[in-house]
């Protein structure tokens, strides 16, 4: 057993001293090892009850014979961190949890993990501490958020946001904002829309790492609890059979989840995830395998913010299995490749029932003959940008019109709530990339101002940071290069025309290439906006948003 290097034979009695000032017993001692990774905190609500999840993982485990050993890992609320500089530290946080998880692993030499993430940044951070230590490792997340009820209506985070620009703009009351305020939010869990953390619990699901019903079995529900209590025994079964992350998560477990995400219209920062988890495990995704799998992937499920279902739906419908199994004869799921339940992709294909074809619509019937998610280039975005092409209103997914520019997100949402952003204009926010930011903020604040202030089918926004799961309309991120790195997008002036094609994967600055040539001799970055920390260190080391924003080799 690994755990031997720090518990096994006369040397090891001092260490053996340590486990038993903490309680250990020698028969506890004797057993395999389980690192319980627990991301459990007071600041999220996707985390606010993982003690309780932990709790049933360390139960699984000592009913299969290992001993669990819980040690803790960072994490931060999005919508928390939003609109302020606290979003710096993000994305930044990803690579703080894959690293701190591999310290503790590696100076605690444990058998095997579980991993218990639930939001944004946690999720692939712990997935990239998986792939990099390659020893056997199983996923249980804690659980999306039920949807919150006013009035009759469903709402969530996303409304209260919203709710912002609608009471700017004239069109909602302070009072009905609070009433909002109160009920977006019922309890615990991710939030409960196919945002971020969803996604990403719903990606680890199809790739493989969690257990069906992984991403979509609520927090609130005993089947979580019995989830999570499986999670812990099957470990052991892992383990004794050596099954590794990497065994698992091969090259075609990654299309296999990137099909997931497509069919799904998932959060656009699975493409920043995603590139990252697979570089971990020694796999290159190139962007353009969005694009690839898209055109082979209907839109078959609209979740908040794209549509009005929720996770809780999702789940009742038949969750990612019966997605999968929707897609799955498409030739876009590859139903060989092995799953931390033991069984393969098909195996558990065969259990999975579709209860429901209004939230997962038939192959016949789909939201759109493509996925949720394009990637598009053009002399604005050499090496790439995003977009949720399944939350873009029809008439804008072919715009052309002049830009508002603007070099921090702070200065667009001031300008949107002030009333100085009309229809059809095109707002840049540029200097929010990785290095840029630094940090790539997420930039609800101004996506949800738009759509609050009624102008979220007439405006679009481009930026080379990125956007959270929860927006909706033509919001176009990560353009790469940045412009801290004197990307196009640094070029771009004030009523310069952008045109932009979703369908044709196409967006282009009709400024002219001598025009270009000479704004770009001009050019002089913008001072850096932090220049100690670890978010100072962190700009110097990432790289493109095209690659994943993980760090330099």
């Amino acid at each position: 057993m690994r755990s031997d290097l720090m518990k096994k034979g006369l040397e090891r009695a001092p260490h053996r001293s340590l486990f038993k000032a903490m309680g250990y017993t020698d028969e506890e001692i004797k057993r395999p090892l389980i690192g319980v990774v627990n991301s459990a905190n007071e600041i999220i609500p996707g985390h606010i009850h993982l003690g309780i999840i932990a709790d049933d993982v360390k139960a699984g485990i000592r009913i299969a014979g290992g001993t669990p050993v819980e040690f803790p890992a960072i994490g931060i609320c999005d919508g928390i961190a939003m609109g302020h500089t606290g979003m710096k530290y993000s994305l930044a946080s990803r690579e703080l949890i894959a690293d701190s998880v591999e310290a503790m692993v590696m100076a605690h030499p444990f058998d095997a993990l579980v991993m218990i993430p639930n939001c944004d940044k946690i999720i692939p951070g712990m997935l990239m501490a998986a792939m990099r230590l390659n020893i056997p490792t199983i996923f249980i997340s804690g659980g999306p958020m039920l949807a919150g009820k006013l009035k009759g209506k469903t709402i969530d985070l996303i409304s209260v946001f919203e709710g912002v620009g609608k009471v700017k703009a004239g069109s909602m009351s302070q009072k009905e904002l609070d009433a909002i305020e109160d009920c977006a939010c019922p309890g615990c869990g991710s939030c409960s829309g196919m945002y971020t953390a969803n996604s990403m619990n719903c990606v680890t699901e199809a790739l493989g790492l969690g257990l069906p019903g992984n991403g979509t079995i609520l927090a609130v529900h005993a089947a979580r609890r019995r989830l999570a209590k499986e999670a812990g025994m099957k470990i052991m079964e892992l383990l004794k059979k050596d099954v590794k992350p990497r065994d698992i998560a091969t090259l075609d477990a990654f299309k296999n989840a990137i099909a997931v995400d497509m069919a799904l219209g998932c959060s656009t920062n699975t493409v920043l995830h995603i590139p990252a988890i697979a570089h971990e495990a020694g796999i290159k995704l190139e962007l353009d395998i969005f694009n690839e799998i898209s055109k082979k992937t209907p839109n078959i499920c609209k979740l908040s913010p794209a549509g009005a279902h929720h996770i809780e739906d999702l789940d009742t419908a038949g969750g990612i299995q019966a997605v999968m199994k929707r897609i799955s004869p498409l030739g876009v799921i590859n139903e060989k490749v092995l799953t931390v339940s033991g069984k393969t992709v098909g195996e558990n294909l065969k259990s999975a029932v579709i209860l429901d074809d209004d939230v997962i619509r038939t192959l016949k019937n789909p939201y759109t003959k493509e996925g949720g998610i394009a990637i598009l280039k053009g002399n604005l975005a050499p090496d790439g940008c995003v977009v949720k092409q399944s939350a873009v209103a029809e008439n804008m997914l072919v715009n052309e019109s002049k830009a508002r520019v603007f070099d921090a997100e702070d200065d667009a949402i001031k300008a949107i709530l002030g009333g100085k952003i009309k229809a059809g204009d095109i707002v840049v926010i540029r200097y929010e990339g990785p290095k840029g930011g630094p940090g790539m903020r997420e930039m609800l604040g101004p996506t949800s101002a738009i759509a609050g202030m009624g102008l979220d089918t007439t405006v679009a926004l481009l930026t080379d940071g990125r956007f959270s799961g929860g927006t909706r309309g033509a919001a176009i991120g990560h353009i790469s290069p940045e412009a801290a790195d004197g990307g196009p997008i640094a070029l771009v002036r004030e009523g310069d025309i952008i045109a932009i094609d979703i369908p044709k994967k196409k967006i282009t600055l009709k400024v002219s290439p001598e025009e270009l040539k000479k704004r770009k001799k001009e050019f002089k970055p913008k001072a850096p906006t932090i220049t100690t920390g670890y978010l100072a260190r962190y700009a110097k080391l990432v790289t493109s948003a095209s690659t994943g924003a993980i760090f330099k080799d």
